[in-house]
């Protein structure tokens, strides 16, 4: 018997490699956002613990104008501490941030993004960088101020890790902070974790539910 005899013929239609080609990334991208959405779903049932009260603060934001803890009053909020000419952590934290932004769009919760480079994180540099990232101002605020208030809020309010002994590249904490509208500490999230965005989302709703506006 001929050994090709039951060959099955492979179709050279592009039409059909085309729809290949095309649909097993949407089949991924599908399976992906549900596994999303299922992980959100579990989340959104944990409890959410409380790490203290934030001090009064005042700062200055990126409109030039005066902001802190009057104007959060009440508000759910998610802090980070960033600087805009930061070479490592720095963009993608603030990345990780938009994509909180975007999934929170129609939700009543404030993002606050603190510099730990005052010295050249001036309101108008801070209002570029804020562009750059789509921030929509009324939301995503960006302080600035004295070094020495914001060092002081990030070590003894956030009870975050920041050091400036490094002339040009300070250290500092990668994690998001979600504050409630009491003003207490309610989650820490690493934003360079792969689930850090899912889990402060998952827990903001979750706030959003227990203390409704």
């Amino acid at each position: 018997m001929n050994a090709n005899a039951h060959a099955v013929p492979v179709s050279r239609d592009p039409a059909i490699w085309r729809t290949i080609f095309l649909g097993v990334p949407l089949i991924i991208v599908t399976i992906l956002f549900i596994v999303w959405r299922s992980q959100l779903a579990h989340l959104a049932n944990r409890n959410v613990d409380s790490y203290g009260t934030l001090p009064d603060f005042e700062l200055v934001d990126q409109t030039g104008n005066k902001f802190g803890s009057a104007q959060l009053d009440g508000k759910i909020w998610i802090a980070d501490f960033i600087f805009t000419s930061c070479p490592g952590p720095c963009p993608i934290i603030s990345t990780r941030m938009g994509e909180v932004q975007h999934a929170l769009r129609d939700a009543d919760v404030d993002l606050v993004s603190f510099t730990v480079d005052p010295d050249k994180d001036t309101p108008e540099v801070l209002r570029t960088y804020a562009d750059k990232l789509n921030a929509q101002p009324q939301r995503w605020h960006f302080l600035t101020g004295a070094k020495s208030a914001l060092y002081d809020l990030s070590k003894n309010g956030f009870k975050l890790a920041t050091d400036d002994s490094e002339p040009g590249n300070p250290i500092h904490s990668t994690r998001f902070v979600l504050v409630d509208r009491h003003g207490k500490i309610r989650g820490y999230y690493d934003a360079l974790a792969p689930d850090g965005v899912t889990k402060v989302i998952a827990d903001a709703r979750h706030l959003l539910r227990e203390q409704p506006k």
